[in-house]
């Protein structure tokens, strides 16, 4: 059984049926602060939205790998400074021998002090990456560290997607307490520069001036190659910082960007919510007075 309503009760309903919907969609847009919920508010701007999002996001990903690139070069840097302050003691210790009447303890303190300077390389490492240290010396792939810059990186091999950082090593020249200190440059897998460890016995023994120099030429010359380590290392870190900071930026462009194509104007939405309420009164009210035509019929009995 159908129930008939007058036309103005009709149309007064569908007003308010109108109305409500209305309402609805304002109060989920205050709800959430979008005004693209799902694909069925807008599929343009709703799929746009969500690829800048999803890029930001995988940005994000490619921002922390820098964050921990940076902090293991940061870490070797630290390192090569430390072993540089160590080298320079050792000058000062082979310095020292050439006017002393105690060649043999200064030549302990100077194999002792080599000595930390290749533990000093091989602690130099953050989060198990090392750039200042290799087990195999002369395996240059076992210390390089892939930073990559952005989020092609890891299927296009294309320059400038990734940025290799090549790590050094200092080492001793073989697992014998008494060997000599050696630099493998990040060049190559051949030893460049080397610091020999003194014994009272060998023929490079603090005993002559001539020893001495050659010495503290050795340790200049390991010194000057740490510092040009150094400078490559230094190079890297400031390319990775300046992709940092511009990986940064992208990240807030797409998400502004995002929110452009989404975000509802709250003050539009609380003065359309308003503007609704008020329609909703009225249209109840025309409601009831259209309603009185058909109540009217009741008087006749």
């Amino acid at each position: 059984m159908s129930i008939a309503l007058t036309s103005g009760m009709r149309q007064n309903l569908i007003s308010l049926q109108n109305v409500n919907t209305l309402m609805e969609t304002t109060q989920k847009r205050l709800s959430t602060g979008k005004k693209v919920n799902s694909a069925l508010d807008d599929p343009v701007n709703f799929f746009k939205a969500k690829d800048h999002s999803n890029r930001a996001s995988d940005l994000a990903a490619k921002k922390d790998g820098m964050g921990e690139a940076i902090k293991i070069i940061e870490t070797g840097n630290s390192g090569i400074e430390a072993m540089e302050n160590l080298l320079n003691q050792m000058k000062s210790l082979a310095s020292a021998a050439k006017t002393s009447d105690n060649v043999g303890d200064l030549q302990t303190q100077y194999n002792t002090l080599l000595g930390q300077v290749a533990s000093l390389a091989k602690d130099s490492n953050y989060g198990g990456q090392n750039l200042t240290f290799r087990e195999t010396a002369a395996s240059t792939s076992t210390n390089k560290l892939v930073v990559e810059l952005n989020e092609y990186a890891a299927s296009n091999t294309t320059q400038g997607s990734s940025l290799n950082v090549q790590g050094f090593s200092v080492s001793r020249a073989s697992a014998a307490t008494d060997s000599n200190l050696q630099l493998y440059g990040s060049a190559g897998s051949t030893v460049t520069v080397s610091v020999v460890y003194v014994t009272g016995a060998a023929a490079n023994a603090f005993s002559t001036t001539t020893n001495v120099d050659k010495a503290i030429e050795s340790i200049d010359k390991f010194i000057s190659q740490l510092r040009t380590e150094a400078q490559k290392l230094s190079s890297s870190l400031s390319t990775i910082e300046i992709r940092s900071d511009f990986t940064n930026e992208m990240m807030n462009t797409l998400n502004t960007g995002a929110d452009n194509l989404t975000l509802a104007d709250m003050n539009e939405e609380g003065a359309n919510m308003l503007m609704l309420q008020t329609r909703q009164n009225l249209g109840t009210t025309s409601l009831s007075l259209a309603s009185q035509a058909a109540q009217a019929v009741l008087q006749l009995f």
